[in-house]
């Protein structure tokens, strides 16, 4: 069990981000990824509130679906009210008002967004991915985390593609390419709200 400890005296060293969870799920294939999506979210959830104990801030990475006319509230609200297939999921991971959320135009959430900014503001230095999907807009956001030296955390329960070997490919790819940590999140322990002292379980320090 890898335990997450406080060794800083300086707030919000880490950040815990929410991969396009946010959706309406209605394009081709959709079913499929919910089929994967919604254990996830489930799980994603607990470690939101988990994370939110510890004093991490969370950040919702979302894609805008092209309405470029809307905030993300609106699209949280569009989906709730259209009744859309992601709608359960929307309700499930809900933001809080305390949350932050950057909308992005293509896969990396990095990419023509404020996240790098938003990251920097809040003196994070360590990432939790999770979110949707998993072998596409997680794994393009972990390599531009990766890119820009954050310290990469992907549980492995907490992000979905639409085939389970299609996500264990991405997360292996994470793990031994951009040397991300891959615990699953039910493995992973908050003491404080920094991951920069992690035990490995039996005590091995990563």
């Amino acid at each position: 069990m890898d335990t997450i400890e406080n060794t800083s005296n300086t707030k919000n060293k880490t950040a815990l981000i929410i991969i396009d969870m946010i959706n309406a799920m209605d394009f081709e294939d959709a079913n499929d990824l919910y089929e994967h999506a919604y254990p996830c979210a489930e799980r994603i959830a607990e470690l939101k509130r988990r994370a939110k104990d510890a004093g991490i801030p969370t950040i919702y990475v979302n894609d805008n679906y092209g309405r470029w006319q809307s905030d993300f509230k609106e699209i949280v609200e569009y989906i709730i009210e259209e009744d859309k297939l992601g709608k359960s999921i929307t309700e499930l991971l809900k933001p809080a008002e305390e949350d932050y959320f950057v909308l992005k135009p293509k896969f990396s959430g990095f990419f023509a967004t404020p996240l790098h900014l938003l990251l920097e503001h809040l003196k994070v230095e360590t990432v939790i991915l999770t979110g949707v999907a998993g072998n596409m807009c997680v794994h393009f956001t972990a390599n531009d985390a990766y890119m820009r030296d954050y310290k990469l955390y992907v549980p492995e329960d907490c992000t979905a593609s639409n085939t389970l070997s299609a996500n264990k490919e991405a997360l292996h790819l994470i793990r031994d390419v951009l040397k991300g940590n891959i615990t699953s999140s039910t493995e992973l322990r908050f003491n404080g709200d920094t991951t920069e002292d992690i035990q490995e379980q039996g005590g091995k320090k990563e």
